[in-house]
């Protein structure tokens, strides 16, 4: 609160005329406001780049350490060895389901370490990540720390474009505001902090936004600017598909409100002009936009032809006549398609506040989105929302910050990705901007709220160190207790394999150890002597019995893993993502 009242008190303001005149002299008594008016603004100039690069490097140390800490997620180790392809090889033929961007840029780290990959190598994706990192003599700490770093460095910047967005929307105190919500978001560190493709898509989405809102008056330099980053989602996650339809409107509306004059009817051919050069500046951003997504995949392998994988489904109907009509690279074609075979398929269910659920259920990711969302945070996303919508000064904003995020969760509310919050990773970010509009009321108890519900945001987030991925709020109970209520990449993602080998080594030396491992990581790489309990009968499980808390999540009614489970005791838990049983 401090900090944003500093803030606001250093906003230039205009300094009254003294009893003298403008020119005449003014008394000791009314220098002092003036002098102390100065004082600040010098003091600004450097108090808020100082706060900017604090709530960054808070951000930058919070993730650095995650990334340290954590073993490869289940996705990492596939795109790594993917991006490595790229880099020895220059082939497209894994990981065909996503475009190369978000990959590249994890190639980019890898360049700074020596990877070994057998050039012989002929297995599919999962095999490659499991070759790359623990079977071609690499030192998988190191390969996955150089994989993660661009990702940070590219989440940070987002923080920045998060920062400039808020300040243009509501000045310099919304953008403190806007930037710690990102900064402290638990969602945001754990996923900016792993060698994966949904931060960077997300990011990219926000940039494009935020390049429209300024090309309402400066058309000619951010429409392209926005289609390069419109490019760059497209050409990382195939889900930002979704978003083109909104985001060439709002380029067409941006270009209609720079050209038009305000309060002058431009009459009907003036009107029809307009609504033709807003078409074709969103048709120039579309074209922009597509350059990208070809330019990315033919960085990677300009040679053609393309082979069709044996794993892409035939897709027909309205999904299949936009697959074949859109104008991008043929692998790119395949890859939506893989995509949506897996929206085809429901047959994984999931696991929603303690039940185990068949097919999909369109409220999870509202669900997962309140249980792992900070209680603070909430509320400022729900008092700026209303602000956007109802003051005059920022309902112009409306579309660019609230239509795009409300369509892709439309979207992905119709299909079955129940795996995480990470698919919805774009509501922090947008709503972090949306969130600093409750600062358009400039009352001081506004700005007193605010700042202790991101002080309680903070708090939050700061308690939950460094255990970012499994973060509930304190409604649910915390972080130890989002096992209770959710599964897969919201708690339980396989990244604490090698905290398990610390703690046992520590705590559990000379014990038996079974294992029920869900992740991609090879526990005896980390010096895990365990056992398989599904290799023996259940009277012969003795000791400690390790299980993923996904994998008891997921655990058929019935069948061995939860039998082992409920005949057993728990004492222990690790990265609050796995708990250790005492089996006597």
């Amino acid at each position: 609160m401090p900090t944003f009242m500093a803030i606001r008190r250093a906003e230039p303001t205009a300094a009254a005329p003294g009893p003298g005149g403008p020119d005449g002299p003014a008394p000791a008594s009314a220098a002092t406001p003036r002098s102390r008016v100065e004082v600040l603004r010098r003091h600004r100039r450097w108090l808020l780049p100082l706060i900017v690069a604090v709530l960054l490097a808070q951000m930058a140390a919070a993730m650095i350490t995650t990334a340290v800490q954590q073993t490869p997620t289940i996705d990492e180790p596939v795109y790594v060895g993917t991006a490595e392809v790229y880099l020895e090889q220059r082939d497209l033929r894994y990981n065909t389901e996503h475009p190369p961007l978000g990959k590249l840029i994890i190639a980019s780290g890898l360049a700074f370490t020596d990877v070994r990959l057998d050039p012989g190598f002929t297995g599919d994706q999962t095999a490659l990540g499991r070759h790359v990192l623990y079977e071609a003599g690499n030192d998988p700490w190191r390969v996955m720390l150089f994989a993660r770093l661009p990702v940070i460095a590219l989440t940070l910047l987002f923080g920045l474009v998060v920062f400039a967005f808020a300040r243009d929307l509501v000045g310099a105190v919304g953008g403190v505001a806007a930037l710690a919500l990102y900064a402290f978001s638990p969602d945001v560190i754990a996923h900016g902090s792993l060698a994966t493709l949904d931060v960077p898509a997300a990011g990219f989405l926000l940039t494009s936004v935020w390049l429209f809102w300024r090309a309402r008056g400066a058309p000619f330099r951010y429409l392209p600017l926005a289609g390069l980053a419109l490019g760059a989602a497209l050409a990382t996650r195939m889900n930002t598909l979704a978003a083109v339809p909104v985001l060439l409107l709002l380029a067409a509306w941006s270009f209609w409100s720079a050209r038009r004059t305000p309060g002058l009817d431009p009459g009907r051919r003036g009107t029809l002009r307009l609504i033709a050069y807003g078409v074709m500046a969103a048709a120039g951003v579309a074209l922009v936009a597509v350059t990208v997504v070809w330019a990315s995949y033919l960085v990677v392998d300009p040679r053609p032809p393309w082979t069709t994988p044996r794993n892409v489904p035939d897709i027909g109907g309205k999904r299949g006549l936009v697959t074949d009509w859109l104008p991008v690279p043929e692998p790119y074609r395949d890859g939506m398609r893989i995509q949506f075979g897996i929206e085809y398929s429901t047959q994984g269910g999931g696991f929603l506040f303690g039940r185990r659920y068949f097919g999909s259920l369109w409220y999870y990711l509202p669900a997962a989105v309140l249980v792992k969302t900070p209680l603070g945070m909430l509320a400022l996303w729900a008092a700026g929302a209303v602000a956007v919508l109802t003051a005059r000064r920022l309902r112009l904003a409306a579309p660019y910050l609230l239509l795009l995020p409300a369509v892709l969760m439309a979207v992905l509310l119709d299909g079955s990705r129940g795996f995480g919050v990470r698919y919805a990773i774009f509501l922090p970010m947008f709503l972090a901007v949306a969130a600093a509009g409750v600062l358009v009321h400039r009352r001081r108890w506004v700005y007193g709220m605010t700042a202790a519900l991101v002080v309680f945001v903070a708090v939050s987030s700061l308690r939950t160190f460094p255990y970012y991925l499994p973060y509930s709020n304190e409604a649910f109970g915390g972080t130890a207790k989002t096992h209770l209520h959710l599964h897969d990449s919201n708690v339980d993602w396989g990244q604490d394999l090698g905290r398990l080998a610390d703690h046992l080594r520590r705590h559990y030396a000379d014990e038996r150890v079974w294992l029920a491992y869900k992740g991609s990581g090879v526990p005896s790489y980390y010096g895990i002597d365990a056992r398989d309990p599904f290799k023996a009968k259940p009277e012969d499980v003795r000791g400690l019995l390790v299980i993923s808390n996904s994998a008891v999540a997921k655990a058929e009614p019935g069948g061995p893993l939860e039998a082992l489970a409920e005949s057993s005791r728990p004492i222990d838990q690790v990265g609050h993502s796995i708990t250790i049983y005492r089996r006597e």
